[in-house]
């Protein structure tokens, strides 16, 4: 039986297959039908949809404390009854489940050539209908029932007596799905490991083969965002504004703190995905992200975030910054639980972590933190996330677009609607104009005229500063904010030539006397 070739992309409908009967293997079975004529059978997850619907469940239930009392009908009751409990615990938003959309055009074309497909999962039945509800493809449904858990070689049983030994293919992706494809007529194979393949081919003839995946460690580095860690490079600035520029312990300290924010928040932005598994993939970009996609599994995106946080909580006791690490991770895992879908809370969150990480930097370098330097940055932060927020309520998803969403339009787990977005705009702004007051009043400030030997030459630093807060807020009415701003700015060559311009004026504040009192 001939094997046709995955198709060159997602949007490729495969042509319905037809195929002459297969010869008897080598168990003595009756010769298989024409695969044309075989009933589909399709797993559901790695299959059809690219997740595992079980695990996403649980950990919605671990989320909302209502897993541990679940756990124990593992052990009284078994996994069939398991399953049936956590899915109407947590049951799946089937419109937005990520499909296989490479397999779905194969089963659109081959139910247009009238062929009876059948979806076979070891997922409950309340799980199985929905989706099979949703596609509108399927002609039966077979799946645990709460007694039967139908995975393996019970799949199989089930199959052959429904159908007969090699009366139906079957579409699958894993170790597990053996038994059947052993039961089946042919094989359809949906990004199988090379492994596993070989050992269908030995069984049963290959109708279709399918591999799109993406490798999972390109995935995963995505999913840490290592962009967001020049948010970190924040720690620098207590050891910069003490001009202690020379000093090694100081540096060395501040690198490490740098190092564990890094692991730590990149551990927590994995964590933040699975919790926010639904609202992604409502939304338009943040649908691609690695586990709304189904590239990489629930699991191992728990264990990975796992290890950061766990680096990350080293490396602050070896930066000796351990309290300001765990004071982050714990306010960042209460903002991801919680603490976002409060409004103004999350704003005044938002600005918390990044002053965190002044304050990280300061413990780590031995220079602390100011008064001044802190009244300063708690203005500019509460602006900046002010920006990030108003960038979310503006930046109207497609599908939202398309409907007409009105002012009540409401992104998922945020306390705002849109028409909430010029009111934040007015408190950000004022928010940027409180921090340059307060730069102001430091420039003319004792403290200043002690340390600095011009410090006339400071003042330049207050217009530049006022400069890129309203750039920044004009950016974000224009809608040219599609990033976090400090990750915008970073892009932007504009910001790098004030920041440039910011420490030109600081270092020779310090050092040059261009204004003798």
């Amino acid at each position: 039986m001939a094997e046709t070739a995955p198709p060159p992309s997602d949007a490729t409908v495969a042509p319905p297959f037809h195929a002459p009967p297969a010869r008897a293997p080598a168990s003595g079975r009756a010769p298989a039908p024409a695969v044309s004529a075989c009933p589909l059978v399709v797993d559901l997850d790695g299959t059809l949809v690219r997740c595992d619907t079980l695990g996403e469940a649980v950990f919605a239930l671990a989320r909302s404390w209502r897993l541990f009392p679940t756990l124990g009908l593992l052990a009284t009751t078994g996994r069939a009854a398991f399953k049936r409990r956590v899915a109407r615990l947590a049951p799946p938003a089937a419109a937005l489940l990520p499909y296989n959309t490479a397999l779905l055009a194969y089963l659109h074309a081959q139910k247009a050539a009238g062929r009876r497909l059948v979806l076979a999962t070891a997922s409950d039945r309340t799980v199985a209908d929905a989706v099979a509800a949703e596609l509108g493809l399927f002609d039966e449904v077979l799946a645990s029932d709460g007694k039967t858990n139908l995975k393996g070689a019970a799949k199989a049983q089930a199959l052959v007596s429904r159908f007969g030994a090699g009366g139906f293919a079957y579409a699958g992706d894993s170790r597990a799905d053996l038994p059947v494809w052993r039961a089946a007529a042919a094989a359809v194979l949906v990004n199988v490991s090379p492994a596993i393949a070989g050992q269908v081919r030995q069984h049963v003839p290959v109708e279709y083969a399918l591999d799109d995946r993406v490798p999972q460690l390109a995935a995963l580095w995505r999913a840490m965002r290592p962009h967001q860690w020049t948010k970190n490079l924040l720690v620098l600035v207590p050891l910069l504004t003490a001009h202690a520029y020379g000093d090694p312990r100081a540096w060395h300290g501040a690198v490490l703190a740098f190092l564990a924010f890094c692991a730590t928040a990149s551990g927590l932005y994995l964590f933040n995905d699975l919790l926010d598994l639904a609202a992604d993939r409502a939304h338009r970009r943040k649908r691609q992200r690695a586990f709304a996609s189904g590239r990489v599994p629930v699991a191992r995106g728990v264990a990975l975030a796992g290890v950061l946080v766990a680096l990350g909580a080293a490396l602050g006791v070896a930066a000796g910054a351990w309290w300001v690490i765990g004071l982050y991770a714990a306010t960042t895992a209460a903002y991801s639980l919680k603490l976002k879908e409060l409004p103004l809370v999350d704003v005044f969150c938002l600005a918390a972590f990044y002053t965190l990480r002044l304050f990280g930097g300061g413990e780590a370098s031995g220079h602390l933190v100011s008064l001044w330097l802190l009244g300063f940055s708690s203005f500019l932060f509460l602006s900046l996330a002010l920006v990030k927020r108003v960038e979310e309520l503006t930046a109207v998803p497609g599908a939202v677009a398309e409907a007409g969403a009105g002012p009540a339009f409401a992104p998922a787990r945020r306390g705002y609607t849109r028409a909430d977005a010029a009111i934040l705009q007015m408190f950000g702004c004022a928010a940027s104009f409180a921090s340059c007051i307060v730069l102001a009043l430091f420039v003319q400030s004792e403290a200043t005229a002690q340390t600095y030997a011009s410090p006339p030459m400071l003042w330049g630093m207050v217009p530049l500063f006022l400069f890129w807060q309203c750039r920044l807020w004009l950016s974000t009415a224009r809608g040219y904010m599609h990033e976090d701003p400090i990750v915008y700015a970073a892009r932007d060559w504009v910001s790098w030539s004030v920041g440039a311009a910011l420490v030109l004026l600081l270092v020779l504040a310090h050092s040059v006397t261009w204004f003798p009192g």
